[in-house]
């Protein structure tokens, strides 16, 4: 599929990435944030998704024919943006690749590209009706799911020194990341790509917490973090879950420049 120009809805942590990626390979990238975005070669559009009159002149400045990233946040209300915005976008778009979460398998603890959906809370079920909304619309969709997002400045190497780190009990639950580099690389090929459908996005090597933290504190001589409750912890820091991303990379044709956290979080510092 020859793709662009692109939009990408959400320019943050992973959006900016994708942008970085695209503008060097010489395409047209247009994208959005609440202030503006400020990479070199990329268009700013400000978009504010609560509010309407951002949403509404959004069509009117952008081309048509658009490659579209979605990779805005669920909002904190709870109310989903994105049914205005791709009525107010109309036509426009050709392709469109949402970047949704493994949290929508909800409480299953073994995950592939065949494992459906299982929402258990708002947020997640929220994003399970954007993704319908981008798989069933007029234009050629496509969903990652990806596993927790790591990277330079984002993960367990930020928050175990700050003290903000906790395990779930005993921290023998499972979590699978992907970094975000990586996820930067399937996104961008997916944009390209003819591939249709919802798929999990993982790197090799699912690990229990407790090992992560142990690999983390022995990196950066730091102690090991303390042991809280579950419920005290956020929905996404309580899951047991072992995705295997791999099917995902052999379609998109991505090998993972990071398959193991043990790579990944040392490059990250």
């Amino acid at each position: 599929m020859t793709a662009g120009p692109f939009l990408i809805l959400g320019c943050g942590y992973t959006g900016r990435r994708v942008a970085q990626r695209l503008t060097a390979q010489g395409c047209d990238v247009w994208a959005t944030s609440r202030s503006g975005v400020d990479l070199p070669g990329v268009h700013s559009v400000r978009l504010d998704s609560e509010d309407p009159a951002t949403v509404d002149t959004l069509a009117q400045q952008l081309p048509d024919g658009l490659t579209v990233l979605h990779s805005l946040p669920v909002p904190h209300n709870l109310a989903d943006p994105t049914p205005r915005i791709l009525g107010v976008l109309g036509n426009k778009p050709r392709r469109i690749v949402y970047l949704s979460t493994t949290g929508v398998y909800g409480a299953q603890h073994e995950v592939d590209e065949h494992t459906p959906a299982a929402p258990l809370s708002p947020s997640s079920l929220l994003r399970v009706n954007t993704e319908k909304l981008v798989l069933n619309g007029p234009w050629s969709g496509m969903v990652l799911r990806p596993a927790a997002i790591y990277g330079p400045g984002r993960g367990a190497h930020v928050s175990i020194p700050r003290g903000t780190f906790h395990l779930a009990g005993d921290g023998m639950n499972y979590v699978s990341r992907i970094h975000v580099d990586d996820l930067a690389a399937l996104t961008g090929a997916a944009l390209f790509a003819n591939a249709t459908g919802a798929w999990p996005v993982a790197d090799e090597e699912p690990a229990r917490s407790r090992d992560l933290a142990a690999f983390v504190c022995a990196l950066l001589d730091c102690p090991m973090p303390q042991s809280v409750s579950k419920e005290q912890l956020h929905e996404t820091r309580r899951a047991d879950r072992r995705v295997d991303g791999r099917a995902v990379c052999g379609l998109l044709a991505v090998r993972l420049h990071y398959p193991s956290y043990r790579q990944g979080i040392p490059a990250s510092l």
